[in-house]
């Protein structure tokens, strides 16, 4: 019975404890800070999008140049 007790307790706090950090981060969400609160993150994601097409193409070529000498 005092073990039922003692869970029913624990569960109860760390739902409140999730709770409070949801909120936080709803208000967070609202107030844009940083890069987001100027517009620059959209730069930050096209440079690095551009940078991961970049190297999946580099990797593509070179995996079949690779290709072609082993089959010479």
């Amino acid at each position: 019975m005092f073990r039922k007790i003692i869970f029913t307790f624990i569960s109860l706090a760390l739902t409140l404890f999730v709770q409070a950090q949801d909120s936080l981060a709803v208000k967070a969400e609202r107030e844009a800070t940083g890069l987001r609160a100027e517009g620059k993150i959209y730069v930050v994601m096209l440079v690095s999008s551009t940078i991961l097409v970049g190297l999946f193409i580099y990797l593509i070529r070179l995996d079949r140049k690779i290709s072609r000498l082993e089959k010479k």
